[in-house]
């Protein structure tokens, strides 16, 4: 089993990420797909028509998620945490992805890149061009 451990600096502040991460509606927005997410413990979440799948296991309001991912092709879940940390009116958002089956890691590696936390980041990227203009 594989671990990824990535950082993303993010045009936005804490609740505005925290938001972006647990959010339903703004899910949809960024993902381009139907999502289903909650904000507590214990809420289960899908992404990308159900391909993506799990639980919340620890939920600190704007500063950590932790999650049970599953695959519909994996024979075990993984498990994910995001760390916010407020950087002046950015923030620093961590991704420690861990249990990924070895046959999946370039695969997940990419997809948090371009389809989840990258297009958090370009989301927020694109929203401050257009708030600035």
């Amino acid at each position: 089993m594989s671990v990824i451990e990535q950082s993303y600096e993010m045009d936005a502040t804490p609740e505005q990420v925290f938001e972006a991460l647990v959010n339903s509606e703004i899910i949809q927005l960024w993902s381009r797909d139907e999502a289903k997410m909650g904000d507590c413990v214990g809420d289960t979440f899908t992404l990308w028509g159900g391909q993506m799948f799990g639980t919340n296991l620890e939920v600190v309001r704007n500063k950590k998620l932790v999650q049970e991912w599953r695959y519909d092709q994996w024979e075990k879940p993984s498990k994910v945490t995001f760390t916010l940390k407020a950087k002046g009116k950015k923030t620093i958002v961590e991704l420690l992805h861990e249990d990924i089956p070895e046959k999946s890691l370039t695969t997940i590696r990419e997809g948090w890149n371009e389809y989840y936390l990258g297009a958090i980041k370009e989301m927020f990227e694109e929203k401050n061009k257009l708030t600035s203009r």
